[in-house]
Parts: C-alpha cells; sequence; structure tokens
C-alpha cells in the first residue's frame, strides 16, 4: 500500500493511523515493523521538519533512514525514475518522496516493491493534512462539526491536503483569499462530495466563527519569481490579532512552518496563546511514525 494522496486513505484508516499514534505515545504499541527497517528519503526540495521528523521517527521506531537528494544521485546524470525506484525498493522497505512534480511519485509508486509516501509534491502535502488534523483533534477533543479558515493563497498543495482530509472527517472548510485566486478544482469538487467547502474573498465572513484559522507561505516553492507580486496580493490576509477578532474566542492558530514572520503571520499570534503551530510541527513526528506502522502492516 501507498501514501500518495490524501484521498489514499478512507475516514476509518485515517482513524486507525491516529489511534497507532496514540498507543505509540502511550507505549502501548511495542516494537510495530521489522527490526532494522530502512526508509529512503529520496528529495529533491528543500526540507526541515519533514525529513528531521521522518528520520527520528525511523530511529524510534527501531529503524535507520538513508536520505538521497536528487542532485547528487544518479538520476542528475539520466537514470529514469522507473530504476530508481526499483533499485532502491530492493534496498529499503519504505519510500517518502519529496518532488515538485506529482507524476514523479506516481511513477516511482508504480516501479517500488516497498510502499512509497508521498512526502510533498507540488499538488498534495498529505502527511501534513494528517498531522494537522491529528493536532486540531487532540486541541478540540473533536473534528466533527468544526469550522477550519484557511486563509492567504488556497490554491496551494497545503490547503487541497488539509480540506480533503478534514471534510473527509466531518468538518467544514473556508476558503479566504483574494479575488482571483482559486483552490485547486479537482480537491475542491471531491471535498465538496464530502462535506461543507466556502470559498470567501471577505476575511469578515469567511473566519467568522471559525473554530480553526490557519494559514501558510504566500510564496510556496516553485513561485519565487513571483514572490514580490504574490506578497502584494496576498498582504491583506495576513493573520493577526484583528482577524482572530472574527473567530471563536478560542480559536486555534496554526502554521505548517516555516513561517515567514510579519508576511503571512504576526509574531504575536505565531507566539500567543491561541497557537497550536509547535504541537502541530510535533505531530508530524507522531504522525508519520504511526503512518510507517500502518503501511508495514497493509
Amino acid at each position: 500500500m501507498n501514501f500518495i494522496s490524501s484521498d489514499d486513505l478512507s475516514e476509518k484508516q485515517v482513524l486507525e493511523v491516529f489511534s497507532i499514534a496514540d498507543k505509540l505515545q502511550s507505549g502501548e504499541l511495542k516494537n510495530p515493523i521489522k527490526e532494522h527497517s530502512v526508509l529512503a528519503l529520496l528529495f529533491s526540495e528543500p526540507s526541515t521538519r519533514t525529513r528531521v521528523s521522518f528520520e527520528v521517527a525511523m530511529a524510534q521506531l527501531g529503524g535507520s533512514a538513508v536520505y538521497i537528494a536528487t542532485q547528487t544521485s544518479q538520476m542528475k546524470r539520466g537514470e529514469t525514475l522507473e530504476d530508481t525506484a526499483k533499485v532502491i525498493s530492493g534496498y529499503c522497505d519504505f519510500i517518502a518522496v519529496r518532488t515538485n512534480e506529482h507524476k514523479d511519485v506516481m511513477t516511482i509508486a508504480k516501479s517500488s516493491t516497498v510502499p512509497v509516501i508521498n512526502a510533498l509534491t507540488h499538488l498534495e502535502h498529505p502527511t501534513q493534512a494528517l498531522a494537522d488534523v491529528y493536532t486540531i483533534i487532540k486541541h478540540n477533543k473533536r473534528i466533527k462539526g468544526l469550522k477550519i479558515a484557511f486563509v492567504g493563497d488556497i490554491a496551494q498543495n497545503t490547503a487541497s491536503s488539509l480540506m480533503l482530509t478534514a471534510t473527509k472527517l466531518g468538518a467544514s472548510v473556508s476558503l479566504v483569499g483574494p479575488e482571483g485566486i482559486t483552490p485547486n478544482e479537482f480537491f475542491y469538487r471531491k471535498s465538496k462530495k464530502y462535506g461543507k467547502v466556502e470559498l470567501y474573498n471577505s476575511i469578515k465572513e469567511g473566519v467568522t466563527g471559525a473554530d480553526v484559522i490557519y494559514t501558510d507561505t504566500f510564496v510556496s516553492m516553485g513561485d519565487e519569481a513571483e514572490a514580490d507580486r504574490r506578497k502584494k496580493l496576498f498582504e491583506p490576509y495576513q493573520v493577526n490579532k484583528a482577524m482572530l477578532q472574527f473567530a471563536k474566542s478560542d480559536a486555534i492558530v496554526m502554521h505548517p512552518l516555516p513561517a515567514h514572520r510579519g508576511e503571512e503571520i504576526t509574531s504575536d499570534v505565531l507566539d500567543g496563546k491561541q497557537s497550536v503551530v509547535w504541537d502541530q510541527a510535533k505531530s508530524k513526528l507522531y504522525i508519520e511514525k504511526a503512518l510507517l506502522v500502518y503501511l508495514s502492516e497493509n
């Protein structure tokens, strides 16, 4: 079994992963994967949290991780994705792929003989979405019936994965961004089949009554050439104390990091009492451990 898209897991399966995460943290589940298992991290994009959390996850599970930068591998000299996947899956027990092109992860998965995990593409960031929803449940004791307001660049990969996972588990999603910026049509339509997803240009209308305010960088990887234009476009959608006034008084604030303080979010909010950003980052470790265990059993 692979985990390429947020839609690869049903609601029941997502909850099973969350249950494994809880059992791993409590110590109820011990030695859950094959001894000396190895995870290959095949990355062509920069990473801090995803790389470190996966490496630590494998170490804590009793295995290890091998980091492979595509720029310093034989792929740079023309070795195909298919051949690379066949070789690496002959050495390792899992492969996590972080690349701009989503189709590359799918190609690797087709040629691999071991589970492949999408560790971020331009279309999706499914492991992040699992960690996000897990964090929301930990802080709110539920996910069903909650309103999540994603503010800013609603067209990017994190927004797509989050709305798909959250609606599947019963939350409603409010996508709040400037006119002319629309979510990925495929993920938007699919999410609406699971639950309630609404689009807003108005911050007041979109954020009012929110249980969760979520934001991410205004300049995603690959958009650097348009950085100045994008910062100006999204500037009115900065998450700050004024915006929090529209949400519920006990609303939590989330950001997948890295944060650009003073751009998409102010420091006083990021470090404030409503922020769960640091717990959210820790959740990546818990969820990735649980996901590895789940994939090893299915």
